[in-house]
């Protein structure tokens, strides 16, 4: 049996040679039209609400490496901030980064990771470290798959998990919940990705990404799913 400093200690396997041109191609044909963008995008931030402009935030990699994920500001700076977003974060949101955080272009300075290599266009979301501390064994796994600017679990289960954190109010409620019902079921979801991933996968979940299909319901959201949208049976 391994301890959870030896299971930190693992490394994950390199990125396969198609990913890492897919990687490549994709931030070649994005750079264009995304970089004139983040220029915008910070001209307005600095004007209207000052600086800093971007927010770099320590995520894991693997086990034991981490870098700097960079994203647009979208909050007023506060240095005990610690945790997942929640409620409990509603009120330091921004008016330019609120509207930039409901269209996902906050990310957009992840174009900068994706060309270093930091995390591919497909993958699990990058975890903080606090979450790799606490629970090696799950992210053991999942690390054997580089992040990603998005995810199987992302399209599959992201919109599920804003409601469930929706629904309390304190820092210590939202993290309490996501460790309980977030992290495994990411987990699961991203496992299920690592176990199936191809060029088509990846083409099916950027496509999702870009143009999600309405639901009726979250209940057939987590119902159908994944499952339903990539034909992914899942393997015991």
């Amino acid at each position: 049996m391994r301890t959870p400093a030896q299971i930190l200690q693992l490394r994950a396997p390199p990125l396969p040679l198609w990913k890492r041109a897919f990687d490549l191609w994709t931030a070649a044909m994005i750079t264009p039209f995304v970089v004139p963008l983040i220029g915008v995008f910070a001209l307005v931030m600095l004007i209207t609400e000052g600086r800093p402009v971007f927010y770099g935030a320590e995520r894991m990699r693997t086990p034991r490496n981490s870098f700097t994920l960079w994203k647009f500001r979208s909050m007023r700076p506060d240095p005990d901030d610690w945790g997942v977003s929640g409620t409990d974060k509603q009120h330091r949101i921004t008016r330019f980064g609120g509207w930039l955080r409901r269209r996902r272009l906050d990310e957009l300075p992840q174009l900068w990771n994706l060309w270093r290599g930091d995390i591919s266009v497909v993958g699990p979301r990058p975890p903080d470290r606090r979450y790799v501390e606490k629970y090696p064994e799950i992210y053991a796994q999942v690390l054997q798959t580089r992040p990603g600017l998005t995810g199987l679990a992302t399209v599959a289960y992201g919109r599920h998990e804003e409601m469930l954190l929706a629904r309390v109010s304190t820092a210590e409620e939202t993290e309490a919940l996501y460790c309980r019902a977030c992290v495994p079921r990411k987990a699961h979801i991203d496992l299920i990705y690592q176990r199936n991933r191809s060029l088509w996968l990846d083409l099916g979940i950027v496509r999702r990404t870009l143009f999600p299909k309405r639901r009726a319901s979250p209940q057939r959201q987590l119902r159908r799913g994944f499952r339903r949208a990539f034909g992914i049976a899942q393997r015991r």
